[in-house]
């Protein structure tokens, strides 16, 4: 029996209800209850169950889903519908809010999608992959499925070798798990305009390593991972995850596991429309563990965070944020209303903070 997998993408608002996740979880699993949720704005869905007792096939049971989706909680969605989830996630990515692409569950169809693709668009070929293919005339999904097995596991590795020769191949293993996945929170950061500058990049990944921290701080929470998500200016997007040597709220820690994420995607002049940074595997903070060093330098950051903790608490997160926060390339807007105005702030301390208001 052929399968029919579909990930669809929503188009949430930046200042949704915090009970939004879970009425789209309700609502997807009256279509099937095999649905498992994505942060920070995706879900699959396995039909194939589903499609006899709608008596629709992929295309018109997708139809049906992103109708109820915008009927009865306004959000547009991109779907890709395919025979598995890793053809399905990428047929969502190259699709527009509003529309959708359905592959047949067949080689033939399989084949006519993926082989004129870039090899990049495979998920886990990052920049560094694609350039070392590319050193051996390999550009497109095709090229590579033309390749024998072990000769890319020569060029990459075994299990590398292996993994993209299955994928190449439109073949992945991975199934729809409706359990619910580990507690985590996120923060997006959407530019103003297609973002060409690292620098204002990074500048967005310690802003949003710098909300999670606290947001963790206040709920006496620590996270052992990290997931960078960027999105670009074409609605493609691409996403790294990065363990972090110890679970920690502290933000200096998660900004610079942020950095290797981003810099893990070797970008070269991306037009970033907005970035998402996701906090994973959240517990306790009373678990939390500390690896000695003999670097104290480390604990002076750590120290002012307290401080800046407890100055927040009192007057408002205005009153202290990242220093570089508050360095712009680009003058700043009257109407950005930003606490960091020239004329209006002091430092208290050189590196990692500066004071506003």
């Amino acid at each position: 029996m052929s399968r029919s997998i579909l990930h669809l993408r929503f188009d949430l608002p930046a200042d949704h209800d915090a009970e939004l996740p879970e009425r789209l979880r309700r609502l997807l699993e009256n279509i099937t209850p095999r649905v498992q949720m994505i942060e920070p704005d995706s879900a699959a869905l396995d039909l194939t169950g589903a499609l006899p007792y709608w008596r629709r096939d992929a295309r018109g049971l997708t139809e049906v889903v992103q109708l109820r989706a915008l009927a009865h909680l306004g959000l547009r969605s991109s779907a890709g519908c395919a025979g598995n989830r890793m053809l399905a996630a990428m047929a969502c990515a190259l699709t527009l809010p509003g529309r959708r692409t359905v592959i047949d569950d067949s080689p033939e169809a399989t084949r006519a999608f993926l082989r004129p693709r870039p090899v990049r668009e495979l998920p886990g070929v990052g920049a560094r992959t694609a350039a070392a293919l590319a050193e051996y005339g390999l550009h497109t999904i095709g090229d590579v499925a033309g390749v024998p097995q072990l000769t890319l596991q020569r060029l990459l590795g075994a299990r590398a070798g292996r993994a993209l020769h299955e994928r190449a191949h439109g073949r992945d293993a991975q199934t729809v798990d409706p359990t619910p996945t580990p507690a985590s929170i996120s923060s997006e950061h959407c530019f103003t305009r297609d973002e060409l500058d690292p620098a204002q990049h990074r500048r967005a990944l310690l802003a949003l390593a710098d909300t999670l921290g606290t947001r963790l701080r206040d709920t006496g929470q620590i996270t052992q991972a990290l997931t960078c998500t960027i999105r670009y200016a074409d609605q493609t997007s691409t996403r790294r995850s990065r363990t972090l040597p110890e679970a920690t709220s502290h933000t200096v820690l998660l900004a610079r596991t942020a950095y290797a994420a981003y810099e893990s995607l070797g970008l070269q002049r991306a037009r970033v429309r907005s970035i998402t940074l996701r906090a994973d595997a959240l517990r306790p903070a009373a678990h939390a563990t500390r690896q000695l060093t003999l670097d104290s330098s480390d604990d002076k950051p750590l120290a002012i965070e307290a401080v800046a903790d407890r100055a927040r608490a009192r007057f408002g997160r205005s009153v202290l944020y990242p220093a570089a926060l508050s360095i712009s390339t680009r003058p700043p807007s009257p109407a950005a209303g930003h606490p960091g105005h020239a004329s209006n702030k002091r430092a208290i301390q050189s590196v990692s903070f500066r004071r506003g208001g």
